[in-house]
Order: structure tokens, then sequence, then C-alpha cells
């Protein structure tokens, strides 16, 4: 007798820089979310598709929870929080290689208020030797939060297809929520905004990630010459952080530019050209309708 085929929806959540974007990355085996060692890199809830014979896992990447400390940060943790109360599986990700604190005590308070079934990884075990990473696991299981811990390395693949496993078992019965030729429903140009800022992000310095913003203006396609050209302006908090992004002569957000082309169209297809320009918006974090067009 063939088994129920099974599909649904999972949440990641956890601290910022707990490895969840390169986690659903791996699960979802094509890169549908930003990468960056900068803490609160996702600022939306990104889905990705995962289909196989036996069902169709839909992951949800979080943004990264924190105290809010503006606008912004306020409705990344209210989109964390809805995340949560809305799928059928939450998965709390914490990175192993870090120590304990009043942060992971926090995820585990909104964890335990959060439907069953709850799961946990242990992300990065390959930056932590078994002797302190089994007492952390033991003593986590021992919370009673969770039905499972599932140790792993996003980065290695390292039992990224345990929690596969894992995953399926706690799903409901049902057919494909999405295409399976589809691997995220994230707006194309959405996606063309976040690459422009992940290749920033690499680039610039520790006090400008959190004020550096990405808005897609305008796409243009020109299906003759098979060319896309992405008009978009790199949104900075300060006036003073024109010139960091810019660069000497210009040269980083040439440099980033070149980087966001060529990943577009190694993912896309075509030719890309983007016209970028930088522009301050002192407080635009706090600004209501600035965020609608940067998040929406």
């Amino acid at each position: 007798m063939t088994a129920p085929r099974r599909s649904g929806t999972v949440a990641l959540v956890g601290r910022p820089n707990a490895g969840k974007s390169t986690l659903v990355n791996a699960l979802v085996g094509h890169k549908v979310a930003i990468v960056s060692d900068k803490p609160q890199t996702t600022r939306r809830r990104l889905l990705g598709f995962r289909t196989e014979a036996r069902g169709q896992l839909v992951f949800v990447d979080t943004p990264g929870l924190h105290k809010p400390l503006h606008r912004l940060n306020r409705a990344m943790l209210d989109e964390a929080l809805e995340a949560i109360r809305d799928v059928d599986v939450r998965v709390l990700v914490i990175d192993a290689a870090e120590k304990e604190g009043g942060g992971e005590r926090y995820a585990l308070e909104l964890m335990g208020q959060s439907p069953e079934p709850r799961l946990l990884v242990l992300n990065k075990i390959d930056l932590v030797p078994k002797n302190r990473l089994l007492p952390r696991m033991a003593a986590l299981f021992e919370t009673r939060l969770f039905e499972e811990v599932v140790p792993l390395s996003a980065l290695t693949g390292d039992g990224v297809e345990r929690l596969v496993e894992v995953l399926f078992r706690y799903l409901p019965e049902g057919d494909d929520l999405y295409p399976e030729a589809e691997h995220t429903l994230t707006a194309t140009e959405v996606r063309y905004a976040e690459l422009i800022r992940e290749k920033l992000l690499e680039r610039t310095r520790e006090e400008i990630p959190y004020g550096l913003g990405v808005v897609v203006e305008e796409v243009e396609r020109r299906g003759a010459k098979d060319l896309t050209v992405v008009t978009a302006t790199i949104v900075v908090d300060k006036e003073n952080h024109k010139g960091i992004v810019l660069g000497r002569g210009g040269a980083l957000l040439k440099d980033a530019a070149t980087a966001a082309r060529l990943e577009m169209e190694q993912t896309f297809g075509g030719r890309f050209y983007l016209d970028l320009r930088v522009a301050a918006h002192p407080g635009w974090r706090e600004d209501p309708r600035f965020l609608i067009r940067l998040t929406s």
C-alpha cells in the first residue's frame, strides 16, 4: 500500500545569525534566501519549496528574533511571530557554537508559547566538539518543549537529510501546496533587491548593514536583446554612509553590482544591466510609508 502524501508548511525561527537562511537553501536545494555573516540579514518572510515523491515541504525563513529598536525591527519581529502561529511545524534553529544567553532563553520562551509540533535544530555542529555538543542537546531536550532535537551543519550538509526525514513525519496528509516546478514564491523584483543587498553586505563595514536597504524602482525587459535592466536605489541611514557604499571612485558599488549581475544571469538566465544609485534617507527605519516600499 502506498504511503499517504504529506505536504505542509515549516517555519524556521531563531536568533540573528543562527544560520536559518543557509539551512533553508540547503533544504530546498536552491538559493532562495540571501546569506550574510551580518545579523538580521533576512527582513522578509521567504518561501522555499522542496517537492519529493512522498510530499512537499514549504519552508518559511523568518527574520531573526531580537529586541526591536526601530519600526523596521518591530515589523521583522512581527513577521517571525506570525510565521510561528501560521505553519504546520515550527523549527527553532540555535547556533551550537554560541554560548547560551538571554537571547536563547527569549527564543525558547516564544517557542514554548507556540503550538505543537515543535522541533529544535542545533546548527553549526562542525564548529563544536562532541563533548560540548551532547550535554547541550540533552539539556535542551529536557526542556520538553520539542518533539525532537536534530544536530546538523547547514554549511556542510551534515544532518540536513536527517532533518528532512523528521519533518515529513510531522507534516499533515495532503496534496502539494504549490507547483512542483517552483522553488520559491518570492517576487522576482524582491529577489533582485535582496541579491543586490547581499553583495553590498559582503563588502561594507559593520555599521552599515542595519541602515542599508534596496528598493527596485523599475524592471525593463528588452526581449530583442535578451536584456533585463534593473533600476534600483540603495538607501542608507546617514549622509556620510553614501561614500562608504560607493567606495573610492565608486569601486565598491561597481564590484557589488557586478557580483549581483553575474548571479542574476546565472539564476534567471539572459543578460542583466543594473542601474544603481545611492541615496541617504535619515530615519527610514522609522518611516512607515518607506517601509511599505522596502518590504512589499
